[in-house]
């Protein structure tokens, strides 16, 4: 049995901006088809900074958890301090994963990462 920190089920019961932007910069999406989490984060972008970053996950507790905290560690950082964000940094944020749950902290930062390559490609 998997035991959680006081943060991960704190962001899994109230997680912070859930939902979708319809005009966004940059959107990127993951999987994982061996535990089933799927999720895409949308970003907006201004002055090189995130200035809003919404997510639709669908997966376990640790996948809503771990995406309700990349998206408020990406809230008003740089597009490069956004890209260094490591799946370490964000378990830490979330004091731990447990380590078949580790996987979940390398999809968020991966869909995040991915929604700023996206809006890279567009700006070109």
């Amino acid at each position: 049995m998997a035991f959680y920190s006081e943060k991960v089920m704190e962001h899994f019961k109230n997680p912070r901006n859930v939902g979708e932007i319809k005009d966004a910069d940059g959107i990127g999406e993951v999987g994982n088809p061996v535990c089933g989490d799927m999720m895409t984060f949308y970003i907006k972008v201004n002055n090189n900074r995130i200035e809003n970053v919404k997510f639709k996950t669908f997966g376990c507790g640790a996948a809503i958890a771990v995406s309700s905290i990349v998206s408020e560690m990406a809230f008003g950082k740089t597009i490069e301090e956004v890209m260094a964000l490591t799946n370490a940094d964000v378990a830490k944020a979330l004091g731990g994963l447990p380590p078949n749950k580790m996987h979940c902290s390398n999809l968020g930062a991966d869909a995040l990462h991915k929604a700023i390559e996206n809006y890279k490609r567009q700006k070109i």
